[in-house]
């Protein structure tokens, strides 16, 4: 029997740069990481690119100022009102850089008391005590100010949001609201950019139909080329991260083509059909900080084939539990690993899988992958995750 079920290694990379062939880059480190440390490529390992890569690689990039002449485009409007963008500099700050350039008045609303991935604008005991509503309540700065005090620093970041995201004005030029009705910003302005990431959909429907002139969302913007040439036909601005000087980085686009041509090289190479995806930020929640890491539109933009669907297995402490009421003392390993053997297709709803996570795949494999690789030195941007798909019966 086999005495080790599912890895994760991060292999390290060279620095990519724009124009590169990131796909012999990928196999290659596949192949020369196997060789050099020891282990054997198989079928259906999988292996995971991170986002960034791919997109740098592409060289999709846009900067401040066409991000801010394509929302003038879109809107045609002096005054503006944003709601529910996510407390990050990496993620939001340059956009609203973007958005401050573009009109002369823009009305913030910021979700409290934290935002769409857990950040906190305010202690929620603080918010009880204090009798707001959060449901119906709108404040203002100064409402906000007079609940949390002078600041309110991020508990991992130590930054006041509130105070960044108003020096990211012009001339003064942003009003910060806060609330979780989004047809509150109606009250200042009947423009408006969705500028939230998993709610996005909800939030554009009930503004458009309170009465909304025009709404769009960050997925609306930078969907065409740019003149740097940065783009994104299904995302636009959504996944977006902060890169040098002036310059924004766009969530990868064509993922798919990448990652079908990366297991093609690959069974070149090695004679073995891996399976690929491109992942981004894992879903997955801090219990400390209460965030939720998922500040990308999905977790993989892209995957191959065999990577579709949601796990479909038995709960084996279930089941030993169940047996060794039944025959306490018998061994039971092989009636264990019969029952895995025999187990149906499909297990929905069978009390013998409950407890099992009903994710998708690509969701489950992006996180691992993301937790393996990190974001900070550890320069292994390229995760292989083998024995994902094996059993205790294998």
């Amino acid at each position: 029997m086999r005495t080790v079920g599912t890895q994760a290694r991060g292999l390290r990379a060279p620095i990519v740069k724009q124009g590169d062939d990131l796909v012999n880059i990928v196999a290659d480190c596949l192949v020369q990481s196997s060789r050099i440390e020891g282990f054997a490529i198989n079928d259906r390992d999988v292996l995971c690119v991170t986002e960034s890569l791919v997109a740098r690689a592409q060289g999709n990039y846009v900067t401040i100022d066409e991000i801010a002449n394509q929302l003038r485009e879109s809107f045609g409007v002096q005054e503006m009102g944003v709601v529910f963008p996510i407390l990050s500099r990496n993620r939001f700050s340059m956009v609203l850089a973007a958005i401050a350039r573009a009109f002369t008045q823009v009305h913030l609303l910021l979700g409290y008391p934290s935002d769409e991935v857990g950040n906190a604008l305010m202690d929620q005991d603080q918010m009880d005590l204090a009798g707001i509503n959060p449901y119906t309540d709108l404040l203002t700065e100064t409402d906000y100010r007079r609940i949390i005090g002078a600041e309110f620093k991020h508990p991992f970041t130590g930054l006041d949001y509130v105070k960044i995201y108003k020096d990211m004005a012009v001339n003064d030029n942003i009003t910060v609201y806060f609330g979780n009705d989004p047809r509150g910003i109606l009250r200042f302005t009947r423009n408006v950019l969705a500028a939230d990431i998993h709610n996005r959909a909800r939030t554009k429907r009930l503004l458009t139909q309170a009465g909304a002139e025009k709404v769009l969302g960050l997925d609306d913007i930078c969907t065409r080329p740019s003149p740097t040439g940065g783009y994104n036909p299904d995302y636009g601005l959504l996944g977006s991260n902060k890169a040098a000087g002036d310059m924004v980085k766009l969530f990868p686009r064509d993922g798919q083509a990448f990652v079908d041509a990366v297991q093609a090289r690959v069974a070149e190479l090695t004679d073995k059909e891996i399976e690929v995806m491109i992942y981004g930020d894992g879903a997955f929640k801090d219990p400390v900080g209460k965030i939720w890491e998922l500040a990308d539109p999905v977790v993989a933009p892209a995957f191959t084939a065999g990577l579709r669907g949601t796990p479909n297995e038995l709960k084996i402490k279930y089941l030993a539990d169940c047996l060794l009421a039944e025959e306490p003392g018998v061994a039971i390993d092989e009636t264990m690993k019969q029952m895995v053997r025999e187990k149906k297709q499909n297990l929905t709803a069978d009390m013998a899988a409950q407890g099992t996570t009903p994710r998708q795949i690509t969701d489950l494999l992006g996180s691992l992958a993301d937790l393996t690789s990190g974001s900070g030195d550890k320069g292994t941007p390229i995760v292989l995750i083998q024995g994902y798909f094996d059993n205790y019966a294998d």
